[in-house]
């Protein structure tokens, strides 16, 4: 007979959720292949996976036995690590529950159901326009019924009717999300928190006793997929440009630095660490954020303070990174220390672009004084791109830091947070150029100080650059954002990629192997041959009037059809601009935009 659990404290949580993310990485693969456009980007178990792993990670470094300082914990280390919408989600869920519970040495089932409700209502107001059938429907549905459940005062018995909840929701997915329906699939993030939920059972079940990293629950016998129809299939559907993100590539962006010299860098060391506040660590010292903040700012520039509920991140660019530790540690203790010398690191940029050292000029007279630092310029510029090509465009047309992303490593928060904290400037501009990281910019919004960010949501490569095209330095900040997001609709993006499985979808039969061409979001296309698909789709994407067609080529892309596709746009629409561009992009042999 299973313990009952009249209430939870945080070693019970702690156990609860070191089993969901034991059963949630052991699952992740599944989660993976649970996407509705057969090409080969799942990456919803991944991004989850990651983003549990980082709260886990902050949970173990601060155990407790108080239910609300382990769900605190839990929260802090999946904001910080949220990658991917499912990610943002998911991180919002628990933000949501740590709220609840904050005051709350444990918990009992009325009280564990209203977190889980309040876990669903921040994670709703984080998304702009939710969508039912996803992973928000499935917490929805399941933290509703945990409300109804009167009859019970076990929590084990509560999550169990919880997941049971979440495992019906589940099921009924494909027919809100009509997508679904068609291959045959229920939603990603929505699986992916079930096997949360059922890790949570399961350490229950056990009496609350679970390592990090221990044995599967699987003779529970609550661990079987719930949904025999949720055959993998190999895209998401609300991102096909998720493939434009397959890799890691290096950024290959020439930094401003590079027209100084070395000796010109005022503050040499990047210093980044966590600090824990401890109330009355020193005597007669009190914790105050902006008191906090302006004291740093008097020890160097590029500050970044990120305070939520005792736990303080910091990042700044100082000459003595001992003055600033020093001054942080009168108010509690530091970790995940951090100190990089940026004169090392500026001289290596030199050395990488081949570019030569600055001349500095001589000095008048010795008693001469420095120049003043130039204030933060006004603008600057995030986005994120794969492959060298498109990279160098990026930065050619003004972006200041280019985030490499992927199918199994969209940036997360904090990468955003850590880009923009680079560029010194007043309003920062951020282009997710995939609808999967547009979450965890927006959720970065929240996270800076001292600095304006506004996203572009962008979901592809050509709507990232028609948005810096519109971009004009001298505009006023809501000028920019309305002209940056009028471009985006004005832009026809198109790619070709490869079918890894048979399927129907948008009404296209789909045979493994053949050539899809995709365009914003909705396959129009799907023939033998890479020639054909690419000049089906450019025919579909075409209108009378439009007058420019871009091509970027990717890692696949042969000269010899890339010559056959520029010669057939200009047979089939003379006048027409052709711009080609080597994007070194993988996965899709061809990107195109119509303007």
């Amino acid at each position: 007979m299973s313990k009952r659990f009249i209430s939870v404290n945080g070693t019970d949580f702690a156990a609860m959720v070191f089993a969901g993310a034991d059963n949630l990485r052991d699952q992740a693969d599944k989660v993976n292949g649970l996407n509705v456009f057969p090409v080969p980007d799942g990456d919803t178990g991944t991004n989850m996976n990651l983003t549990f792993a980082s709260g886990v990670e902050e949970l173990k470094k601060k155990p407790s036995a108080h239910l609300g300082k382990a769900a605190d914990a839990l929260s802090k280390g999946l904001l910080m690590g949220a990658r991917g919408n499912s990610g943002v989600i998911l991180s919002q869920l628990f933000r949501g529950f740590a709220k609840h519970v904050h005051d709350l040495e444990e918990a009992n089932a009325q009280q564990f159901a209203q977190a889980l409700q309040t876990g669903v209502e921040t994670a709703y107001k984080a998304v702009v326009k939710p969508v039912e059938g996803t992973i928000l429907t499935v917490s929805k549905e399941a933290a509703k019924h945990a409300l109804q459940v009167k009859r019970t005062a076990d929590v084990l018995e509560l999550m169990q009717e919880v997941l049971g909840k979440a495992k019906e929701a589940l099921l009924r997915t494909p027919d809100q999300l009509p997508v679904l329906k068609q291959v045959g699939v229920v939603d990603a993030g929505g699986q992916g928190l079930v096997h949360v939920y059922e890790g949570f059972v399961a350490a229950l079940r056990r009496g609350g006793a679970y390592a990090y990293g221990a044995e599967t629950a699987e003779d529970d016998g609550i661990l079987d997929a719930p949904f025999e129809l949720a055959v993998p299939s190999a895209a998401m559907a609300a991102a096909p440009e998720t493939l434009e993100l397959a890799k890691a590539a290096h950024a290959a962006s020439r930094p401003a630095q590079a027209q100084l010299a070395t000796e010109d860098i005022e503050f040499g060391y990047c210093t980044e660490f966590m600090l824990t506040v401890v109330p009355g660590k020193t005597k007669g010292q009190t914790f105050e954020e902006s008191a906090f903040r302006a004291r740093l700012g008097e020890l160097g520039d590029s500050l970044l303070v990120v305070a939520d509920e005792g736990l303080v991140k910091v990042h700044i660019h100082a000459e003595y990174p001992g003055e600033v530790m020093n001054e942080a540690m009168k108010f509690g203790d530091l970790s995940r220390i951090k100190i990089e010398n940026m004169r090392d690191q500026h001289s290596h940029i030199l050395e990488e672009h081949g570019a030569a050292m600055p001349a500095r000029p001589q000095a008048a007279a010795a008693s001469a004084k420095p120049a003043p630092r130039p204030a933060a310029k006004r603008y600057g510029m995030v986005a994120v791109a794969i492959g060298e090509g498109i990279t160098d465009i990026m930065t050619s047309v003004g972006v200041d830091v280019v985030l490499s992303g992927g199918q199994t490593m969209n940036p997360s928060t904090e990468d955003i947070v850590k880009a923009v904290a680079r560029i010194d400037a007043e309003t920062i501009f951020v282009l997710p150029n995939n609808s999967n990281i547009i979450l965890a910019a927006q959720q970065a919004a929240g996270l800076i100080e001292n600095k304006q960010l506004i996203v572009i949501p962008t979901k592809s490569i050509p709507q990232g650059l028609a948005a810096i095209v519109a971009f004009q330095d001298k505009a006023d900040a809501a000028v920019n954002e309305s002209a940056m997001n009028a471009a985006i609709k004005r832009i026809k993006s198109g790619q070709v990629t490869f079918a890894v499985r048979d399927t129907s979808m948008d009404g296209i039969e789909i045979k493994m192997g053949h050539c899809i061409g995709i365009e914003d979001g909705t396959i129009v296309c799907s023939l033998p041959g890479l020639m054909d698909a690419s000049k089906k789709l450019l025919q579909e994407m075409v209108e009378e009037g439009d007058e420019l067609v871009t091509i970027l080529t990717g890692v696949d892309a042969k000269p010899d059809e890339t010559e056959e596709l520029c010669a057939f746009i200009g047979e089939m629409y003379p006048g027409m601009d052709i711009e080609l561009h080597p994007g070194g992009q993988p996965l899709y042999p061809y990107i195109f935009s119509v303007e």
